[in-house]
């Protein structure tokens, strides 16, 4: 119940405490965790616990002796006048086969047996619920992989061979992610020189003027032609109107439902975003038609958009290659089975509608600090020109 009452708080007031406090919300979503797996482990173990017991049960009924049917053994009838006769003979069970025989008790070991195997799967899934958190919150808190792809596009022209694009998303700086490691992020990212850095939504989760500090090492990104963002879903949960004012003091270029050149080595692609799709709900929809419409035919068209769902509405407008997080790759196995259902691609690169999508797994978390199965990582892609 305490536990209960900790998470409540934690979800209710987290965002409200100083920054030196924030870690007090972390009890409160590791139990959360804690809880999922430990509950999800005994449903698993369920299974065996059952055979187990169904195969005790079946032992003991091929084991117990048959029960023969009750026979009453005949009595001789006495003759003469005095009423005398024949006493009946003595009853031995054992030299009568037609006796009854008294059924087997249950056995005694039953109960027992079946409180063991609870109480060993009690303590296996609490064992394995806590080593997962423990590892998942390791991988939370990790440096985030950095994976390397070629992308090859038809219409780069040659001399835009490859062009890099650095990948960042889902950071979700609040309570439990703060300053020391969006200035890793932000070491890593530089660390690669991309060309272009692509910062494809969920920056924050708490109100930006909350986190102020943790979000000024974004000033420090570089990106030789520039860096560009879009909004997620919880810029619009924590206040869009004051994260695009955040975004311009960050440094960041933000694409609300537009596209600029990229000129590169001689070639030049285009670059568009679009915002979130939760930003219907708050009079601020992606708008695919002024992002894409009416542009070169010639040259290709990277589109940043925060959910890789967002492809259905692009690719009619002959979207390149579409760049989207949002899925942290499912963040806590089996979750990315659940993400699947909503979402065309989970992680990594894919094809929806003739239109690759790529998706990063994100470098932060939302949530409980943990990640199994899906680690963090910063993705950069080199566009590749066919032929090249």
């Amino acid at each position: 119940a305490f536990a209960l009452v900790l998470l409540i708080a934690t979800v209710t007031v987290g965002e409200w405490l100083p920054s030196g406090w924030r870690w007090l919300t972390m009890p409160g979503y590791l139990w959360l965790a804690l809880m999922f797996y430990l509950f999800l482990t005994l449903l698993l173990l369920e299974v065996p616990v059952l055979a187990a017991w169904l195969a005790t049960r079946r032992r003991q009924r091929v084991g117990r002796p048959a029960t023969a049917p009750s026979t009453v053994p005949a009595i001789a009838v006495g003759v003469g006048g005095s009423g005398g006769g024949v006493d009946p003979p003595a009853f031995d069970p054992e030299r009568d086969p037609g006796s009854p025989v008294a059924p087997e008790p249950e056995s005694s070991h039953d109960p027992s047996r079946r409180l063991l195997l609870r109480r060993g799967a009690a303590i296996t899934a609490g064992a394995v619920a806590v080593s997962l958190t423990g590892f998942g919150m390791s991988r939370a808190y990790r440096t985030p992989t950095i994976k390397r792809l070629d992308i090859p596009m038809a219409r780069l022209a040659r001399r835009a061979d490859g062009l890099r694009l650095a990948v960042l998303a889902d950071l979700h700086v609040g309570p439990l992610l703060g300053t020391g490691q969006v200035e890793r992020m932000v070491e890593l990212v530089n660390g690669l020189d991309a060309d272009l850095v692509t910062v494809v939504g969920d920056v924050v989760t708490s109100e930006p003027g909350r986190v102020r500090e943790s979000l000024l090492p974004l000033t420090r990104l570089r990106g030789r032609h520039g860096v560009f963002y879009v909004t997620g879903n919880h810029e619009y949960i924590a206040g869009h109107e004051s994260w695009i004012e955040a975004a311009t003091e960050l440094d960041l270029r933000l694409l609300r439902n537009e596209r600029v050149e990229i000129a590169h080595g001689g070639g030049v692609i285009d670059l568009a975003g679009v915002n979130d799709i939760m930003g219907a709900q708050y009079a601020d929809p992606p708008d695919y038609k002024a992002a894409l419409a009416g542009r070169d035919p010639s040259r290709p068209v990277v589109l940043m958009a925060h959910q890789p769902v967002a492809v259905h509405d692009a690719a009619p407008y002959g979207v390149d290659l579409q760049l989207s997080g949002h899925t942290h790759g499912g963040q806590v196995f089996p979750f990315h089975y659940l993400v699947g259902m909503q979402q065309p691609v989970v992680s990594g690169l894919g094809e929806v509608d003739g239109t690759p999508v790529y998706v990063t797994n994100g470098a932060g978390f939302w949530g409980p600090p943990v990640r199994v199965g899906a680690d963090p990582d910063i993705t950069l892609l080199t566009l590749r020109a066919a032929g090249a």
